[in-house]
C-alpha cells in the first residue's frame, strides 16, 4: 500500500513539476514576445495607439506636476498650454474618445512609471460608463502581456524594430488638449436641475475610482474628482452621485456646472456640438478656472523662467499660432 501510494505521490509531483516549467516557459515567451511587438517610438508609425495621450511618454522624466485622465470631455475641455501659459504649471491630458475607468488606470499608472504628478484629476464622465467584466480583465492581461494588445502588430513590424530598445521622442505641443474651434450652439442652459437624486454608479466603477484614489495617495499626489461643463453628459443627480463616491473616498470633488464653481460658459458659443463636449473658447474659460485653483491649492512651481522647461515655451508659441483662427 505504502508503495502505491508513493508511486501515485511521485507520479503528481512529476505532473506538476511538468506543468509548472511549461507555465515558466510559457510566460517567459509572452514577455519576450511582447517585447517585440511593443512599440518602440510613442508615434502612430511604430504602431503606438492613442498618440496624443501617449504623448506623455516622451516628456522629460519628473516634469509634468499635474495629470488629467479621463474622455473627450477632459481633453476638449482642459487646456494645459492655457495654464502654462498663465500659471507656468506643467500639465497634460491623457484622455481618450469614449475612455473608459480601466483605461484611466492604465494611463495613471503609466504616467507614474516616468513622472511624478503633485496633482491628478480624474474628469467624472467616465464614472458613469459602463466597464464589461471581460473589458477589465482584458486590460490587465494587455497591461501585462502587450503582445495581446498590439498583436496585429505583425503586419507592419519592421525588422530593424525588432531588438531595438524602447526610446520615447515624440511630444505634443497641445499636450494632450484637442483642439477644435467649431461653434454649434444649444439653448438648453437648465440642465443642473436641483434633485436630492443621485445617479447610482457601478460597483465595479466605484472600485475602480476607489483604487486611483489609494494609489495616487500611497505615490504622494492629490487625487482629484472634476465635472467639466456640459449639457448633454451632465444633471444634479450626477452630481449627487459623484458627490456621494468623493465623500466615501475622501477626496475633493469640483463640479463646474455648478455654484461655487461654476464656469461662465456661453452655451451659444463655447460648444462644438450643442452642449455635448466644449470648443476652443469654452476650454480657455475652464483652464483658466483651473490654473487659478491648482495655483491657488498646490505648491506647484511656475516653471516658465526655468531653462530646463524652454521647449513648453518653444510649443507655446507653436499652440498659439494652431488656436489662432478660434481665438476670441
Amino acid at each position: 500500500m505504502h508503495q502505491i501510494i508513493s508511486k501515485k505521490l511521485g507520479r503528481w509531483v512529476r505532473i506538476l513539476a511538468v506543468s509548472i516549467l511549461f507555465l515558466t516557459v510559457f510566460v517567459l515567451i509572452l514577455f519576450g514576445v511582447s517585447y517585440l511587438f511593443m512599440p518602440k517610438n510613442n508615434l502612430a508609425e511604430f504602431g503606438m495607439e492613442d498618440v496624443t495621450a501617449n504623448g506623455i511618454l516622451g516628456e522629460r522624466d519628473n516634469s509634468i506636476d499635474v495629470l488629467v485622465i479621463g474622455d473627450s470631455e477632459a481633453y476638449s475641455a482642459i487646456s494645459p498650454m492655457e495654464i502654462w501659459q498663465k500659471q507656468g504649471i506643467t500639465s497634460y491630458v491623457c484622455a481618450t474618445s469614449g475612455q473608459k475607468l480601466s483605461a484611466s488606470d492604465t494611463f495613471l499608472k503609466q504616467a507614474f512609471k516616468r513622472q511624478k504628478p503633485k496633482v491628478v484629476i480624474l474628469e467624472t464622465d467616465a464614472i458613469y460608463r459602463d466597464i464589461p467584466a471581460n473589458d477589465a480583465i482584458l486590460t490587465r492581461i494587455q497591461n501585462l502581456f502587450s503582445v495581446f494588445r498590439y498583436h496585429n502588430r505583425w503586419k507592419t513590424l519592421r525588422s530593424d524594430e525588432l531588438f531595438t530598445s524602447v526610446e520615447y521622442t515624440w511630444t505634443d505641443d497641445h499636450k494632450g488638449f484637442v483642439y477644435n474651434g467649431a461653434i454649434n450652439g444649444t439653448d438648453n442652459t437648465e440642465y443642473m436641475i436641483p434633485t436630492d437624486s443621485a445617479a447610482p454608479i457601478k460597483a465595479l466603477n466605484q472600485q475602480y475610482v476607489k483604487a486611483m484614489a489609494a494609489y495616487c495617495k500611497a505615490n504622494g499626489a492629490t487625487f482629484l474628482l472634476v465635472s467639466t461643463p456640459s449639457t448633454v453628459n451632465w444633471n444634479y443627480e450626477r452630481h449627487n452621485g459623484v458627490a456621494q463616491l468623493a465623500d466615501s473616498c475622501g477626496v475633493t470633488y469640483i463640479d463646474l456646472n455648478l455654484a461655487p464653481n461654476k464656469v461662465d460658459i456661453d452655451w451659444s458659443t463655447d460648444t462644438r456640438d450643442k452642449g455635448d463636449h466644449l470648443n476652443y473658447n469654452g476650454a480657455v474659460k475652464v483652464s483658466a478656472w483651473l490654473g487659478e485653483y491648482l495655483k491657488e491649492h498646490f505648491d506647484l512651481s511656475d516653471h516658465r523662467e526655468d531653462s530646463d522647461y524652454s521647449k513648453w515655451n518653444e510649443a507655446l508659441t507653436r499652440y498659439q499660432k494652431a488656436v489662432t483662427p478660434a481665438a476670441t
